[in-house]
């Protein structure tokens, strides 16, 4: 039989005390939203569309009035995406918690140097935006890389039940993947808002040609095969982009 416990434990990394409370009722409840929602701290990741005789124009822009929005609240990282979508930017921004995004967001509309000098002018840009709200997984924290390179964003569609139910084997395809050293992890966030069940992987190589040849090895690897074999029961799709950092973003 499933050891509901044991799995929620391995999900979260939840203490012996949360996993020993006095009925599978009160655990269920506290995995429903789960130790990220206790902190509070969530990452906004927006995705922009540009109309391709734009694009130009459109990074001009933002590299000279970013300042005007990073002085509202706390950017991690902003890309071009190079391959997987053309024309597209994407962007993650810090929040404490939904009062404080709410506050910034108040704030950016009464800035009159914001609207003025960057909104107004990048609207007539824009064919499609999305945003979605997403967790840092309390098994990982943002990485640094300490010199610049390219990102991989790989978006992973999981079958419904939440990281209650695939939780420990995406966990251990994730970490088999970083650990040998194919890759390096720069974070994976889990929808809130958005399309639900979806996990986000943000990873850095030094160049393309350094992921290709990592997937080759990684290919290769049984470590990785097995956990990946485990994983991709759950799953449902996945789709990635490789990203380009631009000139103001803090994740090189």
């Amino acid at each position: 039989m499933l050891n509901i416990r044991g799995v929620i434990r391995k999900a979260y990394g939840l203490s012996e005390k949360i996993c020993n409370m006095k009925s599978t009722k009160q655990l269920t409840s506290f995995i429903s939203t789960g130790p990220q929602q206790q902190h509070g701290t969530f990452y906004e990741i927006r995705t922009y569309c540009i109309k391709p005789e734009k694009m130009n124009a459109f990074s001009k822009l933002t590299n000279e009035n970013i300042h005007l929005r990073t002085a509202h609240s706390e950017l991690i990282g902003y890309w071009t995406v190079e391959y997987g979508g053309i024309n597209q930017l994407v962007h993650i921004w810090k929040y404490d918690s939904f009062a404080q995004r709410t506050a910034v967001r108040t704030a950016l509309a009464h800035d009159k140097d914001w609207q003025e000098k960057y909104i107004a002018h990048m609207m007539p840009m824009l064919q499609t935006q999305d945003n979605e709200v997403t967790y840092l997984v309390p098994w990982c924290k943002i990485g640094k890389p300490v010199k610049d390179g390219v990102y991989e964003l790989v978006t992973f569609q999981m079958k419904p039940g939440g990281p209650a139910v695939w939780g420990p084997a995406f966990q251990m395809a994730v970490n088999t993947h970083a650990n040998a050293g194919y890759a390096n992890l720069i974070g994976v966030f889990h929808n809130e808002f958005g399309q639900l069940n979806q996990v986000h992987v943000l990873w850095w190589y030094e160049n393309p040609d350094q992921r290709a040849a990592g997937r080759h090895k990684a290919h290769e690897d049984a470590r990785v095969v097995a956990a990946v074999r485990a994983s991709v029961s759950y799953l449902v799709s996945q789709k990635n982009k490789l990203l380009l950092p631009t000139p103001f973003s803090p994740l090189k």
